[in-house]
């Protein structure tokens, strides 16, 4: 058994795994982002909630990242925690073995184990939310790869400046991370929405550019095509480099299915293999993901 764990900046979810996807839930409760105590207190209380017998291991997907060699955590949104050897803190606070991951290396490695990934065996997870993340998992195992930062396609200076569909010139946009002109400036939901104010001057949101576009709306078709040149080129060449057999989209903007089909044909005009079979396709577990992943980032330690 594996006591597992969900967390972000606003709620820690919780469950047992007896397999890598046999989930029984325990609960939820509200993130305490300042104090480290009170947030392992959190995970103590719903530990114990679970009624997991003593010292039985603990899996975590958390937003941030975690360092593989030092295991420090770099977690912006929750002070508390932020620069902590978190599973080796955590595993004191509580006595028992404690795995922490970035929650987009758990989301495709549900994705591998259970989802669109399943048989495939090299699986890049991309997520399309509030910006853009991503993960590798190769033989079902997670590549975390050096400082934990393995699969972030999502920033570098990789946007293009110009685009020929529609014909534009976009000037290079400042990054949260510090660099201008990443993909996650204009990749992720509000950078959709960035991309329509620019071209038509009006504020829409992600959800209802897709649905307006799927309607047949011009103004947001034009807002989409400019979306897929600037998306589609980075993502053919993760997948040149990479070689997934699949790359399975998580987050807001991978639930529309016309959306990702969109996308997955303007990758596969741009990547050296040539297949008819879809690559770039919708994860198929939008409930629980994280702790789903978190359950197989135990199991594949062979925690039983």
């Amino acid at each position: 058994m594996i006591t597992c764990f969900d967390i972000g900046g606003s709620a820690i979810k919780a469950a047992t795994a007896t397999g890598p996807e046999t989930l029984q839930t325990i609960g939820r409760v509200t993130t305490p982002l300042q104090d480290f105590q009170a947030f392992a207190g959190a995970i103590a209380q719903l530990v114990e909630a679970g009624e997991a017998p003593a010292g039985t291991p603990v899996a975590i997907s958390i937003t941030g990242v975690i360092d593989p060699d030092s295991g420090i955590a770099t977690v912006a949104n929750i002070p508390g925690i932020d620069g902590r050897n978190l599973a080796q803190d955590l595993g004191v606070f509580l006595s028992c073995p404690v795995l922490v991951a970035n929650d987009a290396d758990c989301f495709v490695l549900a994705e591998a184990h259970a989802g669109a990934g399943r048989g495939h065996r090299v699986v890049f997870g991309a997520i399309l939310g509030t910006g853009v993340g991503g993960g590798l998992v190769v033989d079902g195992k997670l590549h975390r790869g050096a400082g934990g930062w393995a699969g972030e396609w999502g920033h570098g200076t990789i946007v293009a400046t110009q685009v020929s569909v529609p014909p534009f010139e976009l000037a290079h946009i400042p990054c949260g991370c510090g660099r201008m002109g990443c993909l996650d400036t204009v990749g992720g939901a509000r950078g959709i929405e960035k991309l329509h104010k620019i071209l038509h001057g009006t504020e829409l949101v992600s959800l209802a550019i897709i649905d307006r576009w799927t309607a047949g709306d011009a103004a947001t078709a034009q807002t989409i095509d400019l979306y897929i040149e600037l998306v589609a080129q980075p993502l053919a060449l993760v997948a040149n480099i990479i070689g997934p057999d699949i790359i399975p989209v998580g987050g807001g903007l991978g639930n529309s299915a016309p959306f990702i089909a969109r996308l997955d044909a303007a990758v596969r005009q741009r990547i050296l293999r040539k297949t008819e079979r879809p690559l770039v396709v919708p994860a198929q577990l939008t409930v629980d993901a994280g702790l789903t992943g978190a359950a197989n980032l135990g199991f594949s330690q062979g925690w039983l």
